[in-house]
């Protein structure tokens, strides 16, 4: 085997490994939004509100509940 077979064969390896790779994440984002878990309709207002003062989509917790200072 050559080196342009090899690279061949890798090319359409990764290929087929990423378009799996894309349809499982696709297929799992659509299984969250059945499911309630994630709410993707929200996400897409980012569009719409990303100015500084308005409100943030979902809360976030404290990174640090011991505030030092």
């Amino acid at each position: 085997m050559d080196l342009d077979t090899i690279r061949g064969l890798a090319y359409v390896f990764f290929t087929i490994l990423f378009t799996l790779f894309l349809y499982a994440y696709i297929v799992s984002m659509y299984v969250k939004d059945k499911k309630g878990i994630t709410d993707y309709e929200r996400y897409s207002q980012l569009a719409l509100q990303d100015e500084l003062h308005d409100a943030p989509i979902e809360p976030r917790p404290s990174l640090n509940p011991h505030k030092r200072g």
